[in-house]
């Protein structure tokens, strides 16, 4: 069994999906953009630090952790703090495409951090802003990068999706495999 260091129910669900024994500690730590910081080697610092904050928590368990960050326009849009925020990034990726960078870190008992990332190309279709306003009155986008979720009612936003759906979602599943085989703790299919 591992431990997903994420309260993101998404997650929770990709690896209950995959059959993925797991236990849920979320981590807690600062997501604030360091200057100059590029949008991929964020995601990957902020996974491996949520990884590394439920290490000292569970030291003999593996731990998974994960980071998401949506970027336009070298803008990084995190989580909205408002309906005016996220009303704000909609109306920024309305008719647009961006990139949705994906982290996964996996922490093994004794401190080593092994990391990997994902890229994925969404195109929002045009969106008027009543649109905008009902999708956000769903409350769905507030707890989410870019202020949507894929996987839900935002789904109707998304004209095309170049890349790892499951990213966009936020925990490319080819690379949580990858690293818990490189991990010694290949993926079996189960019933």
């Amino acid at each position: 069994m591992i431990v997903l260091a994420s309260a993101s129910p998404r997650r929770r669900h990709l690896l209950e999906m995959l059959g993925i024994a797991h236990e849920v500690l979320p981590s807690d730590v600062d997501e604030a953009r360091v200057p100059g910081e590029v949008p991929e080697a964020m995601a990957v610092r902020l996974a491996a630090a949520k990884a590394l904050a439920g290490l000292a928590q569970r030291p003999d368990r593996l731990v998974l952790a994960a980071d998401t960050v949506v970027t336009i326009d070298d803008q990084v849009l995190g989580k909205p703090e408002d309906t005016a925020d996220a009303e704000r990034m909609l109306a920024i990726l309305s008719g647009r495409s961006h990139r949705v960078i994906t982290a996964v870190a996996l922490a093994l008992p004794g401190g080593e951090v092994r990391e990997r990332y994902d890229v994925t190309h969404v195109w929002f279709r045009e969106l008027s802003p009543d649109t905008i306003a009902a999708y956000v009155a769903t409350g769905e986008p507030m707890d989410k990068a870019g202020s949507y979720g894929v996987q839900g009612y935002g789904a109707v936003l998304v004209e095309r999706v170049d890349g790892d759906f499951f990213g966009v979602m936020g925990l490319p599943l080819r690379l949580v495999v990858e690293l818990l085989d490189a991990a010694g703790q290949p993926y079996r299919f189960t019933r």
